[in-house]
């Protein structure tokens, strides 16, 4: 490590910790080593086992890592490897950072509405079977929602959205988070607002009923084709029936929730950040975890939400977690409209342009350079990586405060 020139200081014993303060005291990780080979009793799928099964393993010696050298105080460490799935709790800050980094080039100075389309619960049995066909509908409904209400102004609509399938209790409750900009294209390229105020999308109850209609449209088709190819799975007599379930679903109340728009464009991005990698629950919500049961933390919206805590089994509170693990290679954030990456692509400069705002490049791939736990000031270098076999000899004979061989360095 030639122009390396702070490995020769002494490394300071104190820096042998275990994980900081900062981190979650309980994991998800924590439920899963306690239930172990049980997780094969829960009734769930090999894709929902094999994700579970890399949450267990993350930043563990079970994926390997590598040892870290400070370019400050000399001070080395060791790193155990992430699982980068994205429903690990642990792996989504990176993928954040970046998604916003790139949408905040594609802001434009006009007003962002929040829209959120919900289904209601009598799907939820068709959901568990058939998640992949009942979600990919939801996206497709609300999309052809606001389009349809765009083409009634002339202008072509452009949406962000986010699936979630949890509520705050773990329950299954699938919903889209949308990002809507309050106008749209004409024909001749340029940008209208809907309203001149920027203070107001669409009438709600409107759109609600819209997206009823499209909603169950589509699947009423798809429940079709699937009966035509005798692929009806378990509900051949029941709810998969469209017949059996038409009624339920228009007599249920379908919410879309439209909250009024962000101060800022900036700030759009920054909040819609906070829903682009979200997970059902984090580790910062698990209070405690014991022989029995695990608690945690969550919202009551019912009761203006409240705080509260619930108590679950480990087997209920995995089997529940599970529930919100998505289909294989599903993409839960989808862009439409002149949002869309293709027309971004090719217009969204001349857009901006238009609008006053000079347009912004992509920023370059960022080089990940964590800081030193010891120092707190120095950047960590990484000298050398192992597998699941553990760190080298030596690494270890210096974390019990012995020199390490110049060899290895």
């Amino acid at each position: 490590m030639s122009g390396f020139k702070t490995i020769e200081k002494q490394t300071n014993p104190s820096c042998f910790q275990p994980q900081s303060q900062s981190q979650p005291r309980y994991e998800i990780a924590d439920v899963l080593n306690i239930l172990g080979s049980k997780l094969e009793n829960l009734g769930l799928n090999s894709w929902q086992l094999r994700t579970l099964s890399a949450l267990r393993k993350c930043r563990t010696s079970a994926l390997g890592g590598h040892i870290d050298a400070c370019d400050e105080c000399g001070n080395l460490s060791i790193s155990y490897n992430s699982c980068r799935n994205r429903h690990c709790p642990k792996c989504q800050g990176k993928n954040r950072e970046k998604w916003i980094e790139n949408r905040e080039t594609e802001l434009l100075p006009v007003p962002y509405f929040h829209v959120v389309f919900t289904i209601p619960e009598v799907l939820n049995r068709l959901v568990l079977h058939q998640p992949k066909m009942v979600y990919d509908i939801l996206f497709e409904s609300a999309w052809e929602t606001l389009q349809t209400f765009g083409k009634k102004r002339g202008l072509k609509m452009g949406m962000i959205s986010v699936l979630h399938t949890w509520g705050q209790n773990l329950s299954l409750h699938p919903h889209l988070h949308c990002i809507v900009p309050g106008g749209g294209i004409t024909q001749d390229g340029s940008w209208k607002n809907i309203r001149n105020d920027g203070k107001f999308l669409f009438p709600v109850k409107a759109l609600s009923k819209v997206f009823r209609a499209k909603f169950c449209e589509k699947l009423k088709l798809q429940l079709s084709l699937k009966f035509d190819k005798n692929q009806t799975g378990n509900y051949e007599n029941e709810s998969e029936n469209y017949e059996n379930l038409r009624q339920s679903l228009w007599e249920k109340r379908w919410v879309v929730y439209a909250k009024k728009p962000f101060g800022s464009s900036q700030s759009v991005v920054e909040y819609l950040g906070r829903y682009t990698h979200k997970i059902a629950i984090s580790n910062q919500r698990i209070r405690k975890i014991d022989a029995e049961n695990v608690t945690f933390s969550y919202k009551d919206y019912r009761q203006k939400g409240i705080k509260k805590q619930m108590v679950l089994s480990h087997e209920e509170f995995i089997r529940r977690f599970s529930l919100h693990i998505l289909p294989k290679r599903f993409v839960k954030i989808r862009h439409y409209g002149f949002l869309s990456s293709t027309w971004k692509r090719i217009k969204l400069k001349n857009l901006q342009q238009n609008l006053g705002i000079q347009p912004k490049e992509k920023p370059p791939p960022k080089v990940f350079q964590p800081k030193c736990s010891c120092c707190k000031v120095g950047n960590l270098v990484t000298i050398g990586t192992f597998d699941l076999r553990g760190p080298p000899t030596w690494f270890l004979e210096m974390s019990r405060n012995l020199a390490a061989p110049k060899s290895a360095i």
